[in-house]
């Protein structure tokens, strides 16, 4: 079976905000803080379960999700092994006759600073987020990629980068989206983190 291979991305170092969010939203084998992490998002999405297949029987990652939506399917496995991981890929690279450089490259849809956040927005953020509170009067971040995977890699560049809050991250369906609350100079370190990683990442050209 052909795939079209859209997301597919290398965590070296899981950051333990991430980590904590995806306990808590994962539904397989939970990752923890600091363990390396591949991301693979494919069409059409059934194929995920071949991508899963070929990993799991290989290599000694381990799944914490795998989804499969209208369109596309997403993978994710981590292991303390930094080399299982990279195993892993090249694996699934290699089972589908494709380089990594055959992924789509990230695209900026929409990114988002609003400062000084009212208590009603507030509100409305948190009860829709699974990570940490927005609180009033906190900036908020809000950014919108394509495809939907790399909100992962940009929520742990932010993560790393600064002392931001991480408050939901979407990392599947046709955009990907991340939230991130706290003070005004810390996001904006954190949203030039996020657009320099997302540069950096090569790949197919992605149209509007």
């Amino acid at each position: 079976m052909a795939i079209d291979l859209r997301t597919f991305s290398y965590i070296d170092i899981l950051q333990p905000q991430l980590a904590g969010f995806f306990q808590t939203v994962a539904p397989g084998f939970l990752p923890l803080p600091e363990q390396a992490v591949l991301f693979v998002e494919v069409a059409p999405g059934i194929s995920i379960n071949q991508v899963t297949d070929i990993a799991l029987k290989r290599t000694a990652a381990i799944p914490g999700m795998q989804i499969v939506e209208r369109a596309f399917g997403v993978l994710e496995l981590h292991s303390f092994d930094q080399g299982e991981i990279r195993a892993a890929g090249d694996a699934i690279l290699g089972h589908f006759e494709l380089k990594e450089l055959d992924r789509l490259r990230p695209r900026i849809v929409s990114a988002e600073i609003i400062t000084g956040v009212d208590a009603h927005q507030g509100m409305l953020v948190n009860r829709m987020r699974h990570g940490n509170l927005l609180l009033q009067g906190e900036t908020l971040y809000v950014l919108e990629v394509h495809p939907a995977g790399y909100a992962m890699i940009a929520a742990n560049e932010a993560e790393k980068t600064a002392d931001v809050n991480l408050l939901e991250v979407t990392t599947f369906g046709a955009f990907g989206r991340l939230y991130l609350g706290g003070y005004d100079s810390e996001i904006h370190s954190a949203a030039a983190a996020i657009r320099g990683v997302l540069e950096s990442i090569e790949g197919r050209e992605n149209k509007a």
